[in-house]
């Protein structure tokens, strides 16, 4: 929300005339505001209260008058509520829940209410469907405008009310997302308070994806610049640079949250997994490692169930040909050997996935062989893994976690765009 101030130069029928198209003389400056040639305006309309006068209606009639109401040298004479409107749902969906927010405006302040819906521009993002709701800073009555809205200048009570409007912004972008099927959600609260929820509830996986910095804005000089270099490495058939300070930090952070969530995404394939083939007679061994496969096989498609049996025996030792080397004492050979079995399989995700569900890191198996011996078999190991309630399972321990960041931060892909937010 931002306010339209004389004293920053500005005036409320040049907002309206910038951001609805149109031309508006405006009487108490003698200035013409013509904006007919702008672009991308797709939707205009004004909301008043029920006993407003018929010149509100007006746009031209509706802007002088609120100038003519303010004689003070630095009035406030309009706000401004921006809005970012989803892409995924449909043209008509933004325009209602974009009026049914304006509806609010009015119900709940009494105002005078100007919309306008701009479509993405040609060379920006084209996710960047947005609204501009501009508002009178008094109530508008049926003798014209009346009392100032005080309760959204007021220090104690202006920042409540504003974030109770996010609220219910948030509200209507998720019953629209939800209507066409879209599982994406906004959220209007701050990282910190959707953090502390999370710990309240006890997901600590979600607590700790919240546990990061809010997203830099780019800014229209950077963001152009960022969108050419893609465009560029898109032609070149390469992967995407960014080319400004701001554009990489932005990249490294949007990466860093699509690997989190593949992370996760893995975890929930695993345990599906799991709960499947014990409901079809497997033990747990057997139902367990068949959840690390699907976790880490989950683009390349599933193999030949019978090839995967005969690999299931060779790690827990059934196998007719076992193996006769020596062993160290001290080391778990056949979690060694199922390691080596999924890194063969999936690369890098494979060794960590078999980590995590075994209880311990990379880091553990090679620092203290003495505490390893100590250990219970891999059998006991998984079998008590696999009965963890699901967030004992998502995180083992804060040692493990902190040293698997910086570990695999290097690795993370993202390929999300700016997620939505006032």
């Amino acid at each position: 929300m931002k306010t339209i101030k004389r004293s920053a130069g500005r005036s409320a029928t040049a907002a309206a005339a910038y951001r609805v198209g149109e031309r508006i003389e405006c009487q108490r400056e003698g200035r013409v505001h013509d904006y007919t040639r702008k672009q991308g305006i797709e939707e205009t309309f004004i909301l008043a209260p029920k006993d407003a006068p018929d010149w509100a209606s007006d746009r031209s009639r509706l802007w002088n008058e609120a100038e003519a109401s303010e004689t003070r040298r630095n009035s406030v004479t309009a706000r401004e509520w921006e809005l970012a409107l989803p892409s995924e749902i449909s043209a008509e969906d933004r325009s209602q829940i974009t009026r049914q927010f304006a509806e609010e405006l009015v119900s709940r302040y009494g105002v005078a209410v100007d919309v306008a819906i701009h479509a993405p521009h040609r060379e920006g993002d084209q996710r960047n469907h947005h609204a501009h709701v501009l508002t009178s800073t008094r109530k508008l009555e049926a003798g014209g405008f009346t009392a100032k809205t005080r309760v959204l200048d007021s220090a104690k009570t202006g920042g409540v009310e504003i974030e109770q409007m996010r609220g219910l912004w948030a509200e209507l972008q998720n019953r629209a997302l939800e209507r066409v099927g879209e599982v994406e959600r906004v959220d209007h609260r701050s990282l910190e308070t959707q953090r502390e929820a999370a710990q309240g509830r006890g997901d600590t996986l979600s607590a700790e994806e919240l546990d990061r910095d809010p997203e830099l804005k780019l800014g229209p000089a950077a963001n152009s610049m960022e969108r050419r270099a893609k465009a560029v490495a898109e032609r070149e058939g390469r992967e995407y640079v960014p080319v400004t300070e701001r554009g990489a930090v932005v990249h490294a952070a949007r990466q860093a949250r699509a690997a989190f969530r593949e992370m996760r995404e893995r975890l929930d394939i695993a345990r599906e997994t799991y709960v499947i083939k014990r409901e079809a007679g497997q033990d747990r061994v057997s139902a367990g490692l068949a959840a690390l496969r699907a976790a880490t096989s989950k683009e390349r498609g599933e193999r030949n169930p019978e090839d995967f049996r005969e690999r299931l025996s060779q790690v827990v030792g059934r196998s007719r040909d076992q193996d006769d080397t020596p062993k160290p004492e001290g080391r778990n050979y056949a979690r060694e050997r199922l390691k080596e079995i999924m890194e063969k399989d999936a690369g890098r995700d494979g060794q960590a996935a078999v980590h995590k569900l075994d209880g311990f890191s990379e880091y553990d198996l090679g620092e203290d062989t003495g505490r390893e011996a100590r250990k219970p078999p891999v059998n006991e190991r998984l079998k008590d893994v696999l009965n963890k309630p699901r967030e004992a399972l998502e995180i083992e321990d804060d040692r493990d976690r902190e040293r698997g960041d910086d570990e695999n931060e290097n690795t993370r892909d993202r390929d999300r765009g700016e997620g939505h937010s006032l």
